[in-house]
């Protein structure tokens, strides 16, 4: 996965919890799914019995996945875009260590 798939998602969630007031709920709605569909390609991909990962990583990135998906399910029906903090955080993270250069 690129990191900057991810650093576009972070953006566009950053974008939304910004301008959150201004917004309509189809523009909130796209940020989301659009960070839906990363994570689960990015969950599936790294999970799968194809992957080379580490079962430890593998185990890591699922649960990661997993709380990505529960806090975008807590975004939407609490309508909380203070929410969208730890997704961004998230995303950002990743991207980091996907740029990030071995030893």
């Amino acid at each position: 996965m690129e990191a900057t798939l991810l650093m576009k998602a972070a953006a566009r969630l950053q974008l939304i919890k910004d301008e959150w007031d201004d917004l309509s709920l189809a523009e909130v709605d796209d940020a989301l799914i659009y960070n839906r569909k990363l994570w689960t390609v990015l969950v599936t991909s790294a999970t799968s019995d194809e992957s080379s990962l580490p079962q430890e990583i593998k185990n890591n990135i699922g649960s990661l996945g997993v709380f990505v998906f529960k806090q975008t399910m807590n975004v939407i029906t609490t309508q909380d875009p203070e929410k969208l903090g730890s997704l961004i955080n998230i995303n950002r993270t990743i991207a980091e260590g996907l740029r990030a250069k071995p030893e």
